[in-house]
């Protein structure tokens, strides 16, 4: 019989916010980070969701005496930093580091790369900080990253190779990555708009996003949520491009359902990728169709916080566990008339629903899609 894995605790730094609660309490206001910001000097500027540098360093400041790090490091520290007070690390204690792009700003105007560029190199850093005892893990696997790194920490776990997991994902905006989505012409020219009729492209967003992940959980957590089931697929359709069909989705979702043991009219929850770009959206609704989910609310985060590359998946499960626990299902911002071919039930406004069983999905460049199912214990 295979261990019981749990998410017992868990924070985020965002454009709202520099810890879960202030976030919720941002988004059952509908506010969103997702305004125009100028991220390259010669170029028009872009809607992204961005963190405050001012506000960034003085959060910093109040909970770190050291300022040598980079803006992501700071980022990474400071969601860690609370789960780090409350739980031990152990010999048997796992650090698992998803992000996509790491320190990518540190390329800029370098004709070296820099040490602190490799993925490594940043994992060390920050587990070396708090006093890991075992070698970091990174994962980085495009846009499902966050998820995958969930997965990764229970099957670890499972496997007996540890008995817990600090899980810590993040990426920033740079020139480098609103450069490569806007050769793809995939950034929006307004809002971002999953699943409408009128959306044009994804927001680019920011954010630093972390749980405790364990098999010991006691009853006396504020909150546990299992992790019942997960799957990591590639479609292997295209560099970029999603498969037509879903299939990469469809079969993730099918693979985690089915080790969750949870089926269709049971799942409470979806919180989907949903990056407002054409074909994204579209592979979505085929998807969950086709696992016969059609019915059930859907969200995508993507209007309040953007797209966070790496840390988006784990973002996103938290918000979905805070759902969980108020019994508050938040809306997918911007949506107003449905732009996909497939139907599907988009959450429109904050609505009570008690919520036992969420399925949390993403998809990514290189035909990459993951999904993972959590229980409210």
């Amino acid at each position: 019989m295979k261990k019981e894995i749990y998410i017992t605790d868990y924070n985020c730094v965002t454009p709202l916010g520099f810890n879960t609660d202030s976030n919720w309490t941002a988004l059952l206001a509908g506010k969103s980070g997702v305004a125009l910001h100028k991220v390259i000097e010669n170029q028009d500027a872009f809607y992204a969701s961005m963190i405050n540098n001012e506000e960034l360093n003085e959060e910093f400041s109040k909970n770190f005496e050291s300022q040598e790090f980079t803006r992501l490091e700071k980022m990474l520290l400071l969601s860690l930093k609370p789960l780090i007070e409350k739980h031990r690390i152990t010999e048997d204690t796992a650090f698992i580091l998803s992000t996509t792009k790491g320190n990518i700003s540190l390329l800029k105007n370098e004709s070296e790369l820099p040490e602190g560029v490799y993925l490594a190199r940043l994992a060390q850093k920050i587990a070396g900080f708090f006093g890991f005892k075992t070698k970091p893990i990174v994962v980085s696997n495009a846009c499902v990253s966050g998820v995958m790194a969930v997965a990764v920490a229970k099957n670890m776990i499972q496997a007996g190779k540890y008995k817990d997991a600090f899980v810590v994902a993040g990426d920033e905006i740079s020139e480098f990555v609103i450069s490569g989505f806007n050769s793809f012409q995939a950034i929006g020219t307004e809002a971002c708009k999953p699943y409408d009729k009128d959306r044009n492209g994804i927001n680019i967003g920011e954010a630093a996003a972390a749980v405790y992940i364990t098999s010991e959980a006691s009853e006396k957590e504020k909150f546990r949520f299992k992790v019942l089931g997960d799957s990591a697929i590639n479609d292997a359709n295209h560099i970029s491009g999603p498969s037509r069909t879903g299939d990469g989705l469809y079969g993730s979702i099918k693979n985690a359902m089915t080790e969750a043991q949870v089926s269709a009219e049971q799942i409470d929850f979806i919180s989907a990728h949903g990056t407002a770009t054409l074909y994204n959206d579209e592979m979505e609704a085929i998807a969950f169709n086709r696992m016969e989910l059609q019915n059930i609310p859907l969200n995508s985060m993507k209007g309040f916080y953007g797209h966070c590359l790496g840390a988006s998946g784990l973002l996103e499960s938290i918000i979905s566990m805070e759902s969980a626990i108020h019994n508050t299902l938040i809306p997918s911002k911007n949506f107003k008339e449905m732009g996909v071919s497939q139907p599907l039930n988009i959450i429109k406004e904050n609505q009570t629903a008690a919520i036992r069983y969420i399925l949390k999905t993403a998809s990514g460049f290189g035909g990459c899609n993951a999904a993972i199912v959590l229980e409210k214990c």
